[in-house]
């Protein structure tokens, strides 16, 4: 395949220190290229350079003659009222020839955007990425470059860009933390890391075997110069009286063994569990409804969050997900119905927009605002020891909020709202804008963490890893599921077929729709609901036996001391136990009910 856009030695500088630093690469037509690293290693400025939107500092970019380039922002700017069918050709690619009003209404309703004539200011930045997308697919071209494609947009759409990328015949360059969409599109994975740039070829699961062969390597290599290291430094310390020429040459091969560098890693964002105690009560809806602009968005959801709860809300964009959200936190007001928070719940609510700080407000000043210091199982942690623990440094400490890159911004935001100890996390689209590193670490965190976890996310992979309940919006409803989103979605996508069969076969799929709708207990909630009995029996007889012990031991204060603390911890198990007895119950009850409905 010819080459048709090659940069060799491409520098890029915004301080003293490169972003990228002598790049050189190569891209084929009918390439699928991924690029990957975390938040601010040059990524999206790599794109920009790519597209001819920016110029690298030094180096060479060589252009195929008559090469035809889209380009997708990461972030549409449509500050500016125009109708979309207005920005599709304002932003549509100059060299692909001349481009129709009809043909951008065409593009914008293959994007699910029906009414072209809508302003483009008013837009949620769902549909403002999709008008976005409409202008970069609306001709075919030479070179294709996402930055963040799936950012905004519902899993339905994301599929469907999966589905029309896969037809396309030019190159792809693209940067995205969605990994299913980088092991399903891309066959090259470029790496950017300290401002260098490392390529493997093949999709994401490739180059993760690929990273992970090549760090055990390294590994290896690491304790060979150790070992080289550990004899010739015994040499050393032994003293050579005689200064031959063998011996100076065993000196300066010390010398320059030890200033190898070791095996170079990415830095690792590092985060611990941490939040504060969680009582029994944590929030309970009770048919609540809200309408918006004469929509309905929802009506009549009922739901007892519990403590370990891990909820996903999917469904398509304006549906009304992030509404439900602000009403579980009580900063709108339902309809009708009530919603009761817990007396020990402390929300932490990382929403879709970085909150509006003052341009010259420093990082670490953004950080201290929050709070000074957070208890951590392994002692106090100060702000800016949180902010090293998050990838920032004590040079990017000092700096403007402002100066960071928007994947940055995202992680200081994470940030803040850990510090503040949450017992309850309410995730609205966390993964857009992070690095996949950075995605990894997190979906660790939300393992361990100690509290219950609501997020609204179209990342399927995330939604899979994280959770294990989901609740649908979906013909005018909100449904519940227990199971993956990637089932979930398989099952949408079948029944989406089956309806377009003949009418005859109109019956079984909605008694197929039905079934999928049923709840039913996971694995574990059966195996809980079957011993749920005996353990409540078991406690309760320990907790008696506590008590004759306590009673014949009165006199001895440290036997009694070891009594009462083991009674309290037999006694919060036996609280968690009956609250999960009173969910299983409930449970059982309502899928009985549907059974016999």
């Amino acid at each position: 395949m010819s080459v048709i856009l090659s940069c060799e030695n491409v520098v890029k500088r915004f301080t003293l220190k490169p972003v990228l630093e002598g790049i050189t690469c190569y891209i084929e037509e009918s390439a699928r290229i991924g690029i990957v690293g975390i938040n601010g290693t040059g990524k999206s400025t790599f794109l920009k350079i790519a597209a001819g939107l920016e110029e690298a500092d030094g180096g060479t970019i060589q252009r195929r003659s008559g090469l035809t380039v889209a380009y997708l922002p990461q972030m549409p700017d449509y500050r500016e009222h125009r109708p979309a069918w207005e920005q599709v050709l304002l932003e549509a690619p100059r060299n692909a020839g001349t481009i129709e009003r009809y043909e951008a209404v065409s593009a914008l309703m293959q994007m699910g955007i029906s009414d072209a004539d809508t302003d483009v200011a008013t837009l949620s930045g769902g549909q403002k990425k999709r008008v976005a997308m409409a202008a970069a697919l609306i001709r075919p071209v030479d070179l294709l470059i996402l930055d963040e494609p799936t950012n905004h947009l519902d899993a339905a759409t994301v599929q469907q860009l999966e589905e029309r990328l896969s037809g396309v015949r030019g190159a792809i360059l693209m940067v995205t933390h969605d990994r299913y969409f980088l092991d399903r599109i891309c066959n090259v994975i470029y790496e950017l890391d300290k401002g260098h740039l490392y390529i493997h070829e093949g999709n994401y699961s490739v180059y993760l075997e690929e990273k992970a062969a090549r760090l055990e390597n390294e590994n290896a290599q690491a304790r060979k110069r150790s070992a080289i290291l550990r004899r010739e430094l015994e040499w050393i310390r032994r003293g050579a009286q005689a200064r031959s020429t063998k011996q100076k040459a065993r000196i300066e091969r010390f010398e320059a063994l030890s200033g190898m560098r070791g095996p170079q890693r990415d830095a690792q964002l590092s985060l611990e569990s941490v939040s504060r105690r969680l009582g029994r009560k944590i929030i309970e809806c009770e048919g609540i409804a809200l309408t918006l602009g004469g929509q309905r968005l929802f009506e009549d959801f009922t739901y007892t969050v519990l403590r370990d709860e891990r909820m996903a809300i999917v469904g398509p964009n304006g549906c009304g997900k992030t509404s439900l959200l602000s009403v579980l936190v009580g900063e709108r007001l339902p309809d009708a119905g009530t919603v009761t928070l817990g007396d020990t719940v402390k929300i932490g609510y990382f929403r879709q927009e970085f909150p509006e700080i003052p341009e010259n407000v420093r990082v670490i000043d953004y950080l201290r605002g929050i709070a000074e210091y957070v208890e951590t199982r392994e002692g106090r942690l100060s702000a800016s020891q949180m902010l090293e623990r998050f990838l920032f440094p004590m040079d990017v400490q000092l700096t403007p909020v402002s100066r960071l890159s928007g994947g940055e911004r995202r992680r200081l935001y994470l940030c803040g709202i850990l510090m503040e100890a949450p017992n309850v996390l309410i995730l609205d689209e966390p993964t857009n804008d992070l690095d996949i590193s950075t995605l990894e670490v997190l979906e660790n965190y939300l393992e361990d963490f100690e509290g219950a976890v609501l997020t609204v996310s179209h990342d399927r992979y995330f939604v899979d890893r994280v959770t294990n309940r989901l609740f649908a919006f979906e013909d005018g409803g909100i449904y519940q599921y227990v199971c993956s989103f990637s089932d979930y979605l398989d099952a949408m996508a079948q029944a989406a077929e089956e309806k377009k069969k003949p009418a005859e076969t109109d019956e079984p799929v909605r008694r197929k729709r039905e079934h999928q709708r049923e709840l039913r207990m996971t694995f574990r909630e059966a195996q809980d609901y079957r011993e749920i009995d005996g353990r409540l029996a078991a406690l309760n007889a320990r907790v008696e036996e506590l008590d004759r012990e306590m009673a014949e031991n009165a006199s001895d204060y440290v036997r009694l001391t070891e009594l009462a603390a083991e009674k309290e911890k037999v006694a919060a198990e036996l609280e968690a136990a009956e609250e999960r007895w009173l969910y299983l119950t409930d449970l059982a009850e309502r899928i009985e009910s549907m059974k016999n409905a």
